[in-house]
């Protein structure tokens, strides 16, 4: 447990993200969905109204710095609590300390940072304190706190979601850092607009990433003989590990490699789609959006010719959600090749895209009324459900009821046509079974 005052003087050996930390509401970057003008939060803030509340969100997006500044801003002491060093002992002492203050009329604003480490135990010592107001509990936790924590206590505070940094707040924040005396103002640097955006992307909405990337830029920059510090192609690489330096994942770049990765599983190379994969990856693209398109891949390319693909693409997205880079590229490469090697049918694709078009371009015909519930007499009365025939009682599990809107089962109309590749041979077998029986009683 720590005592801290946000009125102490800043090292200027400090770490540049803490040299840099803002100290109030008009300086914090980010967020302005809770702490913007007439937001939520703010308004709280402003009217000195905070009760306990729980901040969920990635790592790097302001959490600890947006509890300080609220302790600052509401004049209440502030107190850090760590689940790796803090005891049930240590939580009463202080809590016991916190009620004192609360009957002399001072605030104590205790905040457990990564509040899903602590234990149930740990957690139920705080709920009595929370309860009578003695502590403003304010916690942060980068994972769900539906599972995480005690519901007792999650349904005492307010849960507010943290957005990670777009990448013009990071650009921001960067130039911010070049610029400002607390931070590389006395230095003369030399660094382009286009690295400092370049950072920005590969922090991917952590401002502390960006902001130690930059640091470590800098202190590894080339110093000329006047003493101006050059940041250029080769000393970021080095520092991001990376040299996709020009990779933009909104720009050109970024639609032809996804195009080469969807391409390459299509024409079933499964080498060309691992290499294409591990490109994005190593531009610093988003696993997650990778994922996202690899369980797309699986309806749209394989379907039915392989059904397991889908699963093992939204597998492969859980285990991006549970794990991150660099653990998850494997299971990435996993999926990949699965279904760069499964069967191939575009039927459902095709089937989808000739509803929506008839959908789009054909009246709204009703729903025929053998189809409709009735669950009141007045519907019943008139012929809702009147001629529905069901399933499953019949030995075949059919009926020769139709099921389609008149106007376009006259037409024959046809959106599925299952190919004969892999396990959709036996689908395309099953349906002209289906279809010969019920044209046989009709």
């Amino acid at each position: 447990m720590e005592q801290m005052t946000l009125f102490d003087q800043r090292d200027a050996n400090q770490p540049l993200a803490s040299r840099l930390r803002p100290e109030s509401l008009e300086e914090y970057v980010g967020q302005q969905h809770l702490i913007g003008k007439g937001k939520i939060l703010r308004s709280l803030i402003e009217k000195d109204q905070i009760s306990s509340m729980i901040f969920w969100g990635p790592p790097g997006v302001g959490k600890t710095t947006l509890a300080r500044i609220i302790a600052k801003e509401t004049k209440a002491t502030f107190l850090e609590f760590s689940a790796v060093t803090s005891g049930i002992k240590d939580i009463k002492k202080v809590m016991e300390a916190a009620e004192e203050n609360r009957r002399i009329g001072i605030r104590t604003l205790l905040f457990a940072d990564e509040i899903h480490r602590f234990n149930k135990a740990q957690q139920d010592a705080f709920l009595p304190y929370v309860e009578k107001g003695s502590i403003i509990l304010v916690g942060a936790t980068t994972e769900n706190p539906s599972f995480e924590i005690n519901s007792a206590l999650l349904s005492r505070c307010k849960v507010f979601v943290m957005k990670a940094l777009g990448e013009d707040d990071l650009a921001g924040l960067l130039h911010t850092a070049i610029e400002s005396p607390k931070g590389f103002a006395p230095m003369d640097i030399e660094i382009e607009d286009r690295h400092l955006e370049t950072i920005a992307r590969f922090a991917n909405g952590d401002a502390r990433t960006a902001l130690n990337t930059l640091e470590m830029a800098v202190l590894n920059g080339h110093i000329d003989e006047n003493g101006c510090v050059h940041v250029d192609d080769e000393v970021l690489a080095q520092c991001m590990n990376r040299r996709s330096l020009l990779y933009d994942k909104t720009g050109e770049e970024h639609y032809n490699l996804i195009s080469a990765l969807h391409k390459s599983m299509r024409n079933s190379d499964p080498d060309a789609a691992i290499y294409w994969l591990c490109r994005m990856l190593d531009g610093g693209e988003d696993p997650l959006y990778i994922a996202r398109r690899l369980v797309r891949f699986a309806s749209e390319d394989i379907g039915m010719a392989d059904s397991q693909a889908l699963q093992v693409a939204v597998a492969a997205y859980q285990a991006c959600h549970f794990l991150g880079m660099p653990e998850c590229d494997v299971h990435l490469t996993h999926a990949v090749v699965y279904l760069s090697m499964a069967a191939k049918s575009n039927a459902l694709y095709t089937a989808c895209e000739a509803c929506k078009k008839d959908v789009r371009n054909l009246p709204a015909e009703p729903v025929p009324l053998h189809l409709c519930n009735a669950p009141t007499t007045l519907m019943k009365e008139l012929d809702y459900g009147k001629g529905y025939q069901y399933a499953h009682n019949t030995v075949e599990k059919l009926t020769a009821m139709t099921c389609l809107p008149d106007s376009i089962a006259k037409t024959g109309r046809r959106y599925y046509e299952p190919t004969t590749q892999g396990r959709e041979k036996l689908v395309k077998e099953r349906l002209q079974q289906i279809e010969d029986w019920k044209k046989s009683r009709r």
